[in-house]
C-alpha cells in the first residue's frame, strides 16, 4: 500500500497572498497540519486546496478555522470538486461554541427590544395571512358544502361550548357578586346603593360577560387546539393527511373556528345572565333590595345597546382565539418541548390580544357615544 503523502503548504509564487496546500489533510496528519498552518507568517488572501490528495472532516475543520482567523471570504477558498460536499457539510456545523454571556447594557437592551418588536410584527403578518387562508377556504366551503366536516364541528362545539358552561356560569356569577358588593361599599357612603343595579348591568352587558368568557376560553380552548394540532404535527399525522390529498385547513381548522364562532356568543349570553344573577343575590342578602325590586329597576334601566355592544365583540374574540390556537399548533417542530412552548405562546397571545382589542373597542364605543 502506498504511504500517505504528508501535508504541505507553500505560498504561490504566481499569485500574491495565495497559500497552496497539498498532500494528506486527515485526522492522522492533524498535528502536522496544525504546525504547518501556525508556521504561516505571510498574510494570506486566498487558500488553494485543490492540490490536496486526501481530505477528511478533521482537515476541513482545520482549514475553515484557519480561513476565519485570516478573515477570508468564501470566494477565497478553492477546493476540488469531489471535496465540495464534505466542505459544505462541515461548514454548517463547524465551530459551534457556547454563546457569549448576555450583555445587559443599554445597547443590548435596545437590540432585544428591536428583535421583540420585529418578532411581534412578523407574528401579526403571519396571523393575518392565516386568517386570509381560512377566509378563502370558508368561501370555497360555501360553494362546496360537502367539504364541511359536520361531525367534527359538532364535536368541537360540545367540547368548547357545552363542557365550558358550568365554569363560565360559576365564574361570572361570583364576579357579578363581587362587583355588586364593591360597588355597594362605595355607593353606601352617598346613600345611592340602588345604583348598584345599573353598575352590574352595564359592567356585565358591555364588558365583563364577553371578556370573562373570552379569557376562560383563551386558556381552556386555545391551549387545547394548540396541543391537539401540535401533537398531530409531532407525529407527522398532518403530513399523512396531505399525502392522502386532504386539506388540513378543511379538516382541522375550520371545524374549530366555526364551533368557537357559534359557541362563544352563546357562552357570553350565559355569562351575562350569571353575572346579573350574582348582582341580584348580593342585592337581596347584603343591600336589603328585594329581588322583585331589583328586577323591576333592572327592567327600567337596562338598555339594549349595552347588550349589543357586548355581543358584537364575541365573534371577533372567537376568531382570534381559534386562529391563534390552530396557528401555534402548526408551528410545532416535532418535539414535546416545542408543543409546550407553543401551547404557552397561544395562551399568552390570545389573552393579551383579547384584552387589547376589548380596550380599543371600549374607547371607540365611548367616542361614538354608544
Amino acid at each position: 500500500m502506498k504511504a500517505a503523502e504528508p501535508p504541505h503548504c507553500t505560498m504561490d509564487p504566481d499569485v500574491d497572498g495565495r497559500l497552496r496546500l497539498s498532500g494528506t489533510w486527515t485526522l492522522s496528519t492533524a498535528l502536522q497540519s496544525a504546525d504547518l498552518l501556525q508556521g504561516v507568517k505571510a498574510p494570506v488572501q486566498a487558500l488553494d486546496a485543490r492540490g490536496i490528495a486526501q481530505l477528511d472532516s478533521a482537515g476541513v475543520l482545520q482549514l475553515l478555522r484557519f480561513s476565519r482567523q485570516a478573515g477570508l471570504d468564501e470566494d477565497a477558498l478553492l477546493f476540488r470538486d469531489e471535496h465540495h460536499a464534505l466542505v459544505c457539510t462541515i461548514d454548517e456545523v463547524a465551530d459551534e461554541r457556547p454563546r457569549a454571556q448576555r450583555d445587559y447594557g443599554f445597547a443590548a437592551a435596545l437590540d432585544r427590544l428591536g428583535r421583540s418588536v420585529h418578532a411581534i410584527g412578523t407574528n401579526i403578518v403571519v396571523l393575518l395571512g392565516f386568517f386570509g387562508e381560512n377566509l378563502a377556504k370558508l368561501g370555497r366551503l360555501l360553494h362546496q358544502p360537502r367539504r364541511l366536516r359536520l361531525t367534527a364541528t359538532v364535536h368541537q362545539m360540545e367540547q368548547v361550548g357545552l363542557d365550558a358552561v358550568p365554569l363560565i356560569a360559576l365564574l361570572s356569577y361570583l364576579v357579578g357578586a363581587v362587583i355588586a358588593f364593591l360597588g355597594s361599599t362605595i355607593l353606601r357612603d352617598f346613600g345611592a346603593e340602588v345604583y348598584v343595579v345599573e353598575l352590574v348591568n352595564i359592567a356585565f352587558l358591555r364588558e365583563f360577560g364577553v371578556l370573562l368568557t373570552a379569557i376562560v376560553l383563551a386558556g381552556r380552548t386555545a391551549s387545547a387546539f394548540t396541543a391537539q394540532i401540535g401533537a398531530m404535527k409531532a407525529r407527522e399525522e398532518i403530513d399523512a393527511i396531505q399525502a392522502l390529498g386532504l386539506d388540513p385547513i378543511d379538516l382541522l381548522v375550520l371545524p374549530r373556528v366555526l364551533a368557537l364562532v357559534v359557541m362563544l356568543p352563546l357562552l357570553t349570553f350565559i355569562a351575562m345572565i350569571a353575572g346579573l344573577a350574582g348582582g341580584v343575590t348580593v342585592g337581596a342578602f347584603d343591600l336589603d333590595i328585594p329581588p322583585q325590586m331589583y328586577l323591576a329597576r333592572m327592567y327600567d334601566t337596562m338598555q339594549v345597546r349595552h347588550l349589543l355592544v357586548g355581543m358584537s365583540k364575541a365573534p371577533v374574540f372567537a376568531l382570534i382565539i381559534a386562529l391563534i390556537g390552530c396557528l401555534e399548533g402548526f408551528k410545532v417542530r416535532g418535539t414535546a418541548q416545542s408543543v409546550g412552548e407553543r401551547t404557552t405562546s397561544s395562551v399568552v397571545q390570545t389573552i393579551s390580544l383579547v384584552i387589547i382589542l376589548d380596550a380599543l373597542a371600549a374607547l371607540w364605543f365611548m367616542y361614538v357615544d354608544w
